[in-house]
């Protein structure tokens, strides 16, 4: 491979500046600033300060609304990440054995991911109304009173729910472009070898799903843990104030809400480092299972 020529020595140096300039501005100023005032109790109108050390740090973690929402979290994300991972197979495996009206099928699945997550939120208010929501009308069928805002898990269960529709869609795209890159050869050797097709799914065709997989789970960890605020909102931002909250939005409620800046930069700081400590997990215990062809 030719590597590239340039006639000045700057001139890579130049060509990385705009995004290094953005990288500063937007994630390392905000960062780095979010560290020192969590050290600090702030006054949000005056601007005094006052250091208290690793005060806020000990004040979130011994908090009991801070657990229940570190436990509601992970919940969250692991029930959207799964379920989402799964449908968007299912479905994908659905729509590769379709041979008419593949493309109407294909675009049918695919246009709720095009909605923005405050969108997918008002449409979750929607569904889930004391009043008028269809699904709140589809359990009360099976004697189930979902009452979202007043009960906790009714609240949570109807998160869940709208969080995995609006992300299937995702998973569905890049599950349908891993099977139709699986070469025919290879599913016709697999087809003479092996007349079980679920034994052939996760023999052949599910192994060579991997990389994609794993792209997908650490996408949709990322996605159901930060991307989810706006929709989040949608649905508690007019609730009472024990309705279920994920740790990115309790960070905004404490911080610009409750006026709390260093208790919220500590939570920033705290989830930040989980985020990071996950992702060198992840990438450290789980690529070293995948195999990339």
């Amino acid at each position: 491979m030719q590597k590239a020529q340039y006639d000045s020595q700057w001139m890579p140096y130049l060509l990385l500046a705009p995004q290094m300039l953005i990288i500063a501005v937007f994630f390392v100023w905000p960062a780095a600033e979010a560290v020192r005032s969590s050290f600090y109790l702030e006054d949000p109108f005056f601007g005094n300060a006052t250091f208290v050390g690793m005060g806020n740090y000990v004040d979130a973690v011994t908090a009991s609304d801070y657990r229940r929402t570190a436990g509601f979290t992970a919940l969250f994300v692991l029930v959207v990440s799964v379920v989402s991972l799964a449908l968007g197979l299912m479905l994908a495996v659905s729509a590769d054995r379709v041979l008419r009206g593949r493309s109407a099928y294909k675009t049918l699945l695919m246009w709720v991911y095009a909605i923005a997550p405050p969108v997918a939120g008002l449409i979750g208010v929607m569904l889930f109304d004391q009043h008028i929501g269809p699904l709140v009308d589809f359990a009360a069928l099976f004697g189930w009173n979902m009452r979202i805002g007043v009960n906790y898990w009714d609240t949570g269960i109807a998160m869940m729910v709208v969080a995995t529709w609006k992300q299937v869609p995702y998973c569905f795209i890049f599950f349908l472009s891993g099977l139709q890159s699986i070469p025919n050869s290879v599913k016709e050797a697999a087809a003479i070898d092996c007349r079980s097709e679920t034994r052939r799914f996760w023999s052949i065709t599910f192994p060579l799903l991997a990389p994609t997989t794993f792209f997908l789970l650490i996408l949709n960890i990322t996605y159901a843990m930060f991307e989810t605020f706006g929709m989040i909102d949608q649905i508690v931002k007019d609730q009472p104030g024990n309705s279920p909250v994920t740790l990115v939005y309790k960070v905004f409620r404490d911080g610009f809400r409750g006026n709390d800046l260093g208790g919220s930069s500590a939570q920033s700081v705290i989830l930040m480092i989980f985020v990071l400590l996950l992702t060198v997990a992840q990438f450290r215990l789980i690529e070293r299972r995948i195999h990339y062809t």
